[in-house]
């Protein structure tokens, strides 16, 4: 417990970014009402939008802020014409940058569907399955495969002829991940929907590529430290079809960094679609929290988007940082916040444009805001 309080960076970013993050602020203050916060939050600009205008993707302070931070908030980066030189989009020092320098190894997407939420399979508001079959959490490698700087092209003449992506897993890169998803599955409580089984799906494509094999080896090397847990195998692409299918059957499921990327995206249509799909990126000592969908340049200011992923978002930052510091204070705050955000939707409260509703991004601040002033300390 750190009796002075916590410090969260925070960078709004690009887009729809300021929007979110704008409400996620707002629920931070109400769960503080009544009391000193346990935490403090400073807001630094950045990104591609801030690199259009200065030349610089954010300043130097802002950088620093974010290394001695107890931890990251992040609404989202990327605009239309924000390109650095060697063709990244600008602001990639905001989110691949912090995970490479801060060692960030671990991206942890919940994907659990809320009752009063509809799922967007085939695009329509309707219900296939209860809240009880979806509950799972995908964590994927954040640090190296195919997004390892590994890259390049061969231009003769002024015309590309070949670009070559090289993946990299390292026996360390893929040991800590397959040992945080197992130590993840320990502790889920319910284990899958389906059975309650504590188990771990290895998603690879062993059957084709050598790098899949090796991290599926080193799944099994480490999943025999946890016989409590179970061990399971699944090719990307039959995970695919299976998740959709049967999402009842998984607790805990682990990735490289690619293959992890895509099917998150994919399962965050079991719960309600990206405006609910919210992401941790975890280190040994320092973490980032983010909505994971982007900065939706068409909707920015025009306050419309879907901010629960940001109040996912918040809630994962606070019980990661209860956790980490062995402080109950912001673990009975994550609590607190997750039954409000529970009771806003159970009640209609995610009616925003991608769930098919009128509701603003500042409406649903409001009423997000006054459940957690209703619900209990």
């Amino acid at each position: 417990m750190k009796e002075a309080g916590y410090e969260v960076a925070v960078f709004p970013g690009d887009g729809t970014g300021p929007e979110v993050v704008r409400e996620g602020l707002r629920v931070l203050a109400a769960l503080a009402e009544g009391g000193p916060a346990p935490w403090r939050t400073t807001e630094y600009p950045g990104g591609g939008q801030y690199y259009l205008l200065t030349g610089r993707e954010w300043e130097p302070e802002a950088e620093a802020a974010a290394h001695r931070a107890d931890a990251i908030l992040l609404g989202a980066v990327g605009w239309p014409g924000a390109t650095l030189p060697n063709g990244d989009i600008a602001g990639r020092a905001l989110v691949l940058g912090l995970r490479e320098r801060l060692d960030l190894f671990a991206n942890v997407r919940p994907c659990r569907l809320y009752r009063g939420v509809t799922h967007r399979i085939s695009g329509r508001y309707r219900e296939v399955w209860s809240p009880e079959q979806v509950d799972l959490v995908i964590v994927r490698e954040n640090t190296e495969g195919l997004y390892t700087p590994a890259r390049g092209r061969l231009k003769r003449g002024g015309e590309t002829e070949v670009v070559i992506d090289t993946r990299v897993i390292t026996r360390k890169g893929a040991e800590r991940v397959i040992r945080f998803a197992f130590e993840l599955a320990r502790q889920r409580p319910r284990g899958a929907p389906e059975d309650g089984v504590k188990r771990v799906t290895c998603i690879d494509k062993a059957n084709v590529l050598e790098g899949c094999r090796f991290f599926r080896e080193v799944f099994e090397e480490v999943g025999k430290e946890y016989p409590e847990v179970e061990r399971e195998y699944a090719h990307v692409d039959a995970f695919t079809q299976w998740l959709v299918r049967n999402p009842e059957h998984y607790n805990v499921a682990v990735s490289t960094n690619l293959m992890g990327d895509i099917v998150t995206d994919l399962a965050s249509v079991l719960q309600g679609g990206m405006g609910f799909a919210a992401g941790g990126n975890i280190g040994a000592s320092h973490a980032m929290f983010e909505p994971v969908h982007g900065s939706a340049p068409k909707y920015a200011g025009k306050n419309q988007v879907n901010p629960f992923a940001t109040f996912f978002a918040v809630e994962q930052m606070l019980r990661w940082l209860g956790s980490t510091h062995q402080d109950l204070r912001l673990v009975h705050q994550a609590d607190r916040l997750e039954r409000a955000l529970a009771e806003v939707l159970a009640h209609g409260g995610s009616g925003t444009y991608d769930q098919g509703g009128t509701a603003t991004t500042s409406e649903t601040g409001d009423r997000v805001a006054e459940a957690v002033r209703r619900v209990a300390r």
